[in-house]
């Protein structure tokens, strides 16, 4: 049986390199409208925008979607997922809680979608995507690497950790790890729950949290690359994608 899952997206008005993303104008609408009309073309659940101000609420809601206000205070985009999934889904029916982030938006919606296939196997607590390495990324280490051995026909495989300057030997078995996390329901809560460990600290990663727990994360791999908009470049980079598919229908 497909599992249920519950799509949230957290955003805040809050950042150093580009102030006020989620309500950057792209192509007429806020960004956060873009990655909210992606996540909600994968069809694999409702989809809900956990917000931090209001203006961003409004926007979503102006646009005919949903969103919560979560506390503006919460330390990270996971916590702001869970205090979301708390809010609107209080009875638990949802088996799945797919985190994406606000800043895709270029998103490829059979990306969200296929995001789900590692949770397939029980075992699995947290599942994540990754593309291939492009020229120049096994070296950068604002490009973050997911270590995976082996893939399976379906394209899954299990994480051996992730890294932002891994090892040049391993270079064959290194991935370009994208930002999106479907988390089992009680998989989410353990994680919030947990302090941040040495080897998060250490490589800024979060997820490597989950895995000093003992959590597994499985990989789906996927040929789209959407990349998160952090500056100017960015934002000038995503109009001009956008752009450029409206013109071709």
């Amino acid at each position: 049986m497909t599992p249920r899952a519950l799509i949230l997206i957290p955003a805040r008005l809050a950042a150093t390199r580009l102030p006020n993303k989620p309500l950057a104008d792209i192509a007429g609408a806020p960004m956060i409208v873009h990655v909210w009309r992606a996540a909600q073309r994968s069809g694999i659940g409702p989809v809900i925008v956990a917000a931090a101000e209001q203006e961003i609420v409004d926007a979503v809601v102006r646009a005919g979607g949903d969103g919560v206000l979560t506390d503006p205070d919460l330390p990270s985009g996971s916590d702001r997922v869970r205090a979301a999934a708390e809010r609107y889904d209080p009875g638990r029916r949802y088996d799945i809680v797919v985190n994406v982030q606000g800043d895709l938006a270029t998103l490829d919606p059979d990306v969200v979608a296929r995001t789900l296939d590692p949770l397939a196997d029980p075992a699995v607590a947290i599942a994540t995507p990754v593309t291939g390495l492009a020229p120049g990324e096994f070296e950068n280490p604002n490009v973050v690497k997911a270590l995976v051995p082996r893939f399976d026909d379906a394209g899954i495989g299990r994480a051996e950790t992730f890294t932002r300057t891994p090892d040049p030997a391993r270079r064959g078995v290194c991935y370009h790890h994208l930002g999106l996390y479907a988390f089992r329901r009680d998989a989410l809560d353990r994680f919030v729950s947990l302090p941040p460990s040495a080897n998060e600290t250490r490589e800024r990663l979060e997820q490597l949290r989950a895995m000093d727990d003992g959590m597994r994360i499985d990989v789906v791999r996927v040929s789209s690359t959407p990349f998160g908009v952090d500056t100017p470049a960015d934002l000038d980079r995503a109009r001009k994608i956008i752009a450029a598919r409206g013109a071709t229908g």
